[in-house]
């Protein structure tokens, strides 16, 4: 894991401390880079939270690369080796794929809550390579794999740390070593959970269950999840618990996403205001837009972001239409969201590959074809480690002023689907993507109905996490119309480095 080596603030060194203070009560001496066993009873949760900007991903990475350089292993939820007495274990989880990619996009081994909750179960011979490859065991000797093989498949671990990539580098596929997946029996030991706004009091309950040692990053600013109480879950521990980062490190570099961003702090700020000093941003710098018009070449890969459910629908059969796309059919490089699998019992181990693979609900995946077996898809999940699969998919396309939504092919039972094409803002929560468009009318619909959420006006909470999703271009839609596509839809911008596309050929219900 490589971070920069920047020199934290004194808020971010405060916090710092405050957090190895906590590991050194549960047996990690960071100073010293010395551990002893794990203390069963565990030493309670901790929360680090701040706005976009004031280094929570910065502070989360050099702890990890810390505790990593004491010695403690960090779990991926690929594979986790010999439990040990001695054993220290740090897992780095978010709630969604594409916020865990975001994380490993800067160097930070994360994966998802949802995938840690599950084991693979390896197949014993494949697993003596594994056992070799994190330094656990001898170099094996396995039928049908050449020394080549072997040599690829190390090769591939130093460089990027990954049990099933080195497998797929040495030509194995998935059902090769990997016989199922089971629920987690025994816990963990220290959890960095990441956009941690989005959690709930349940998946908090659950996940101090997992670890005795837990700490929150999040965004006191973003939205509360959904069918909450309106308070986020970090909110709920006690004062001396909570950790505020304030100084906004990449303000220094004169983002002005993030200028626009933090301006909607200002009690007396209001809607009109705002829009102009989006339209003064957009006429000074490049990386903010104002946009006339949807761009619906961007749509395939960057949702548009609203507020109404009844946007969404609009602009998703608007971008279909440009596209040319057919009633009764997908056109592969259409881009989805899992609404959800739809699974009997007796299917359970299949329900948990496909979960832990990555499709779980709200995952953001392009559509590449029809699969081998009627009602099955070709898929590609966005963000995940290994993102190609194949599964039962029930494909909804919702259609504006219609209560039933359109449902094009299916199977009996399997993944559920909406089309991507555009997402509310809630649903964005803990994604990023390169350029973002945000449908600036629905934030004026919010602003006229005049809705308050934890003390502050919807539409600032809904303004803040929309605009924050942009890495690098920011693009404020003004009116209801949508560019011509100037692309065909395609699949050729999906690429699966050093792993082939193995479940294409492993289709099941």
């Amino acid at each position: 894991m490589s971070v920069p080596n920047l020199t934290l603030s004194d808020d971010q060194a405060e916090a710092w401390d405050r957090v190895a203070e906590l590991l050194a009560s549960a047996g990690v001496d960071l100073l010293n880079e010395s551990l002893t066993p794990r203390i069963e009873s565990g030493t309670g949760a901790l929360a680090i939270v701040g706005k976009a900007g004031s280094g929570k991903t910065l502070l989360l990475a050099r702890l990890a690369q810390e505790l990593e350089a004491a010695g403690v292993d960090i779990v991926s939820g690929d594979w986790e080796g010999r439990r040990r007495k001695d054993r220290r274990t740090l897992a780095i989880l978010a709630p969604t794929n594409k916020a865990a990619s975001v994380l490993r996009s800067r160097g930070v081994p994360a994966t998802t809550i949802h995938r840690i909750l599950y084991t693979p179960v390896y197949d014993p011979e494949y697993e003596r390579i594994a056992e070799w490859l994190a330094g656990q065991g001898e170099r094996p000797e396995v039928e049908g794999l050449t020394d080549a093989a072997l040599d690829r498949a190390f090769a591939f671990y130093q460089a990027n740390k990954s049990i099933p990539g080195a497998m797929a580098a040495a030509g194995l596929r998935g059902s090769d070593f990997i016989t199922g997946w089971k629920r987690r029996e025994e816990p963990l030991d220290i959890g960095f959970i990441d956009e941690s706004s989005m959690l709930d009091a349940r998946q908090l309950d659950d996940l101090r269950e997992i670890f005795p040692t837990l700490i929150l990053f999040g965004d006191p600013a973003q939205l509360a999840p959904v069918n909450s109480s309106g308070a986020m879950a970090f909110e709920t521990l006690p004062e001396e618990r909570k950790l505020v980062l304030h100084r906004v490190h990449r303000q220094a570099g004169d983002n002005p996403i993030l200028d626009l961003a933090h301006a909607l702090a200002d009690p007396e700020l209001g809607f009109e205001q705002f829009e102009r000093m989006v339209e003064d941003a957009a006429r000074d710098d490049e990386r903010v837009q104002i946009g006339q018009r949807v761009d619906s070449d961007l749509m395939a890969r960057s949702p548009v972001l609203v507020w109404r459910n009844a946007t969404r629908v609009r602009l998703i059969q608007a971008f279909r239409s440009a596209h040319g796309a057919p009633e009764n059919s997908l056109l592969p490089g259409e881009p989805l969201i899992c609404d959800g699998i739809e699974l009997p019992l007796k299917h359970r181990k299949r329900r948990l590959d496909l979960e832990a693979r990555g499709l779980i609900k709200g995952a953001q995946v392009v559509y590449l074809g029809p699969g081998r077996k009627p009602g099955f898809s070709l898929l590609h999940v966005l963000g995940a480690e290994d993102p190609r699969l194949s599964a039962a998919s029930i494909i909804k396309i919702e259609k504006p002023d219609e209560e039933e939504p359109f449902i094009p092919f299916a199977a009996n039972m399997g993944a559920a689907f909406l089309h991507g094409a555009a997402v509310t803002i809630h649903k964005a929560q803990g994604s990023q993507w390169p350029a973002v468009q945000v449908f600036a009318p629905d934030l004026y619909s919010a602003a006229r109905a005049g809705r308050v959420e934890a003390g502050q006006p919807l539409w600032k909470r809904l303004a803040y996490v929309a605009i924050t999703r942009a890495e690098e271009t920011l693009i404020w839609v003004t009116r209801y119309r949508l560019g011509r596509p100037k692309e065909t839809l395609g699949t050729s911008d999906l690429t699966v480095a050093a792993r082939p596309l193995a479940l294409e050929q492993e289709e099941a219900t």
